[in-house]
């Protein structure tokens, strides 16, 4: 459930400002409001923070098979700046070794000459001057310069031209050092470049100590927005001056607030949030619903303090299209084996099971009863399961011995459809039956009871539409369902208070966009056929490296390629499907089912400022 908040303005004076922010922090339950503010100790502690973090990124990057132990560094700040003077002077040399390489491959084909050999020539009478000419530019010179030539390839030809220069043409500019003195600085660049290296690799195994550092300077630069915040009275006296920030602390959180402010005597006021006001969320929940936060963690979505929180209905249904999605008992099992392992290693470290490996068990659980109950093990075909495997087979899923082998398929594949369409609408009636609830007692609820209706409609649409004009036809309650549904809703979307029939004209001025989101009904309902096409995907293809296994030759050979193939294309079906879920089964609950609830997902995480504990080691 989303934790209701109070709104809270803390007055205390100027002068105790400090003291007051660091009680505050300690007390570790209001949320500030967010602003934009900026300060000469704000902006030091980000530079701070902005290095300690290009620091901590160049050590991570360090392979871990490099990383050698070392004596510790004095402190944080000494090991940033070694790590970050390193980096310096890492990308200097490099810098440097480039330039020398694209010297060394400009004149490599002049061979290893010294370049002051020419310039001693010259104090003795004798002066040559190195060209590099297109062959084109070559063949027009005057027949009587007096040249040597080089080198010639197919756009180039390099030469020694004595005495005078050639006019209008430039020659080869000379290097500063020769190609075998260029070649020993390059290899002495790369020796230091390898040992910087090195003392970053023995500098990597004190990464907590910045990291640390990191989550320090993240407390302190929040420390000094908070006090960049707070307003302080003009024209005032600097020892009458008073200070104030407003923020946010869940309700059953007030009298400990109360009890704190008494003690520091501050002044403050403690009232429900305005109209205007975007208090931050806090969602609680038991234990057996909080595993499901994981998934919210992973996709960064926080429900708005005024929408729902769908937890509880987002857990079954997301249970249930992983099953789905994944569609075998067999990999199930798999999964099942992997979160047992991984949580129990962790256990053995924080002595219970994290929430992404109970929610692991619930899904792989979940994946098992599905591909149970519709026959599906590794992709082996139903005929060749053992006979307790089929017994849990349940009958609209179990393929009738007295039709043919296909026919007996499309009817199993008809049902799994249709489930899925079940599904789809009651996930959808769900949504509108809680919207329902939220409104009342406006009369709003009945539009949202009308919508209702339509989906409900819409459902017997479907079934005849998508699965079997025959054996669905739509019953004439439906039509009356759809039509009736959609009338109630321009009825009442807008009786919001004020004139009655005047609200009913201001609902039929949005009709375009209302009629449009009815034919998105429909189409959210066929939408959970997604359910089906993404399992049978599956399926077919873990059915296809089964059909390569089995077709090898025999022999030795044939049991290690086979064995390689199935773990191969059985890890890799896994892998694509596990990609499905996220893709298809977190949309029809983000996109299908919340649309439906008018969530838009835009609220603002609960941290309060507040001293972290990390920080405390």
């Amino acid at each position: 459930m989303i934790v209701p908040m109070k709104k809270v303005s803390l007055v205390v004076l100027d002068r105790e400002r400090d003291t007051s922010l660091e009680a505050l922090r300690k007390l570790g339950v209001v949320h500030l409001e967010q602003k934009s503010v900026t300060s000469e100790a704000l902006s030091q502690v980000m530079e701070q923070k902005a290095q300690a973090e290009r620091a901590l990124g160049i050590l991570r990057n360090i392979s871990p098979k490099d990383i050698s132990k070392t004596a510790a560094t004095a402190d944080a700040s000494t090991l940033i700046h070694e790590v970050l003077q390193l980096a310096e002077q890492k990308k200097q040399e490099q810098e440097l070794l480039a330039s020398d390489i694209k010297e060394l491959n400009r004149i490599a084909p002049w061979g290893d000459f010294e370049p002051g050999t020419l310039e001693n020539l010259k104090k003795q009478g004798i002066t040559l001057i190195p060209y590099e000419l297109p062959r084109k530019v070559y063949e027009t010179l005057d027949p009587g310069i007096d040249r040597i030539i080089l080198s010639v390839d197919k756009t180039l030809v390099r030469c020694i031209v004595i005495g005078s220069a050639i006019p209008d043409e430039s020659p080869f500019l000379l290097p500063e050092l020769s190609a075998s003195a260029l070649k020993q600085r390059i290899e002495q660049r790369k020796q230091t470049i390898v040992e910087i290296e090195q003392k970053l690799a023995s500098l990597a195994s004190q990464i907590k100590l910045i990291e640390v550092e990191i989550k320090k300077l993240s407390e302190m630069a929040e420390f000094e927005a908070a006090k960049a915040s707070m307003e302080v009275t003009e024209d005032t006296p600097p020892g009458m001056a008073i200070s104030w920030i407003s923020g946010y602390i869940p309700a059953d959180m007030a009298g400990k607030f109360k009890r704190a402010a008494f003690e520091y005597r501050w002044a403050y006021v403690i009232d429900d949030p305005g109209e205007g006001d975007t208090p931050p969320t806090l969602v609680r929940n038991p234990a057996y619903i909080r595993i499901v936060q994981p998934i919210f963690d992973l996709l960064g979505t926080v429900p708005g303090y005024h929408e729902y929180d769908i937890s509880m209905s987002f857990l079954v249904f997301f249970s249930l299209f992983f099953a789905m999605i994944i569609g075998d008992a067999g990999y199930g099992v798999l999964i099942l084996l992997l979160s047992l392992y991984f949580g129990l290693k962790g256990k053995q470290k924080t002595g219970k099971f994290a929430d992404g490996v109970l929610l692991l068990l619930l899904l792989s659980s979940a994946t098992i009863v599905w591909g149970a109950i519709n026959g599906t093990w590794f992709a082996l075909p139903y005929e060749n399961l053992p006979d307790f495997l089929k017994a849990l087979v349940i009958p609209p899923f179990r393929p009738n011995p007295a039709l043919a082998p296909k026919e007996a398929a499309r009817l199993v594949q008809q049902n799994i459809k249709h489930l899925c369409f079940i599904i789809g609408t009651v996930q959808l009636v769900w949504a509108h039956m809680k919207n329902i609830k939220k409104a009342l007692p406006s009369l709003t609820a009945f539009a949202q009871l009308g919508w209702l209706s339509m989906v409900l409609g819409l459902y017997f649409l479907v079934l005849n539409l998508v699965l079997d004009k025959t054996a669905f036809p739509v019953p004439s309650f439906a039509i009356w369902m759809i039509g009736g549904g959609l009338s109630t809703y321009f009825i009442f979307a807008e009786q919001k208070g004020g004139n009655f029939f005047a609200n009913i004209l201001k609902s039929f001025a949005n009709f375009l966009p209302t009629f449009l989101s009815a034919v998105s009904s429909f189409s959210d309902i066929i939408s959970y056929i997604r359910l089906f096409a993404v399992g049978l995907a599956g399926y077919a293809i873990a059915e296809s490296f089964n059909g390569m296994a089995a077709g090898l030759p025999g022999g030795i050979v044939r049991i290690l390629a086979g064995a390689l193939i199935l773990f191969f294309g059985h890890g890799l079906n896994l892998a694509m499907s596990a990609l499905s879920v996220v893709v298809h089964g977190v949309r029809l609950n983000m996109l299908e089912y919340s649309g439906h609830l008018g969530m838009e997902w835009s609220g603002v995480k609960y941290s309060p400022f507040a001293v972290k504990e990390t920080t405390q080691q």
